[in-house]
């Protein structure tokens, strides 16, 4: 792993513009939690992942980088000091501290980097969640077209889930109408690139790769996944129109057009976050168990493989 030493002048300006970056996204969001408001777009990143405001905040400039005037950084967990002067991150101590989740990312980055996307799922789990449910996720918001229409959009439609994240929320009577039932243990073996739910997990593979990540990748990661979230609830069976969110009207022909169309740029853009992500993992140690990444593709296609549905 080279190294790159980052004078004060330049480093701090980095950190500056990753704070004015992240502030954008966090201070609307907890001006709403400080009111008691839910923003089921907007707030979901803070929410649904477990990284804190704060943390997003901290700006790390990645593996291999020494910082000249970090005195202060030398508290913070896995940071020394630099031969010849400076502060970086101890990686051969965060690599042994963190080795099991950094093959597991390191397995779930490659074998989705490895598949072409599956489009075509039209976001159809939002719609199974609430499935024959005298009840709604999110609550404060009705169904565009009422549980009746909602119910049949679901029994016209096929759905081909295998994100065990968005499956488990399944109601009962949706759960055998879905091409799987993808367990947590299958996420390596199904992942795929055109999965809504793959493309905002980049931002929490980063996250969880802490201060080995770039802020500046983490937060590329951030915007992605607050994009992807964007579509999600678009083409959710929820009226948010009171919101001022148009919806991708999936149960039309020019909806799913529309759908697709935009889950393929967003997968495009995930597969290069992807292996930029794969490119920080695979310099970590080889002791941890990183090496030898399988072959990837950034291939983005509309025809479904035999081996695995699309994913949600």
């Amino acid at each position: 792993m080279g190294t790159v030493v980052l004078p004060a002048a330049g480093w701090r300006a980095r950190e500056r513009a990753h704070a004015d970056r992240v502030e954008a996204w966090v201070a609307p969001h907890l001006e709403r939690r400080a009111r008691g408001e839910r923003h089921p777009v907007h707030d979901f990143l803070f929410t649904y992942y477990s990284l804190r405001p704060a943390q997003l905040r901290r700006w790390h400039p990645g593996a291999g980088a020494v910082l000249l005037d970090a005195a202060e950084r030398l508290a913070w967990r896995d940071h020394v000091s630099a031969p010849g002067g400076g502060v970086t991150l101890d990686v051969a101590a965060f690599a042994e501290r963190r080795a099991a989740t950094v093959r597991h990312v390191r397995a779930v980055l490659a074998a989705t980097a490895a598949r072409p996307a599956h489009l075509g799922c039209f976001g159809l789990h939002e719609w199974a969640m609430v499935y024959r449910s005298e009840g709604v996720r999110h609550e404060d918001y009705p169904l565009r077209l009422g549980a009746a229409g909602t119910d049949a959009v679901v029994e016209g439609m096929r759905i081909r889930c295998t994100h065990h994240d968005a499956f488990r929320f399944f109601t009962d009577a949706a759960r055998p109408r879905n091409a799987l039932q993808p367990r947590r243990e299958d996420q390596v073996a199904l992942e795929q690139p055109g999965c809504l739910h793959a493309t905002m997990d980049l931002y929490k593979w980063a996250y969880k790769l802490g201060p080995a990540v770039p802020g500046e990748l983490l937060l590329d990661c951030f915007a992605l996944a607050r994009d992807t979230r964007s579509l999600d609830m678009r083409a959710a069976p929820y009226d948010l129109s009171g919101l001022g969110v148009s919806p991708v009207r999936i149960e039309t022909a020019e909806g799913r057009a529309e759908y697709v169309a935009e889950q393929r740029a967003l997968a495009g853009r995930g597969q290069r976050l992807r292996r930029r992500l794969l490119a920080v993992v695979e310099a970590l140690p080889a002791e941890v168990g990183v090496g030898g990444a399988e072959s990837r593709t950034d291939g983005v296609s509309g025809a479904p493989r035999p081996s695995a549905a699309a994913r949600t």
